[in-house]
């Protein structure tokens, strides 16, 4: 039995896939990085990257790799405003970055 996408892939997919016909690139543009068939199941929600690999076909892009990782997100969280996941996201980094009491 094949396995079904997780809607968290399914974003990036489609994340990667914008961004990549934004652009105007085809799949065999992402030679460099990676093989095309990789490309095509990274599309399609078959395979899930590695940590490296947005970083990786964001730099082919010519896009921060945040930028994809963003649009996955927007994708996946219907209705979010990037505004408000930017603004969710620096107060965590805030939070973070506190040194401890």
């Amino acid at each position: 039995m094949a396995s079904t996408p997780s809607s968290l892939n399914r974003a990036f997919a489609k994340a990667l896939r914008e961004a990549r016909k934004s652009r105007g690139m085809t799949q065999e543009d992402f030679a460099v990085v990676s093989g095309r068939t990789y490309v095509s199941a990274l599309e399609r929600g078959l395979k899930s990257p590695t940590f490296e690999k947005p970083s990786e076909l964001a730099e082919a892009i010519g896009i921060h790799p945040l930028t994809l990782l963003t649009l996955a997100y927007l994708h996946s969280r219907r209705g979010e405003t990037v505004d408000a996941l930017w603004t969710r996201v620096e107060r965590e980094i805030k939070a973070l970055a506190r040194p401890p009491n």
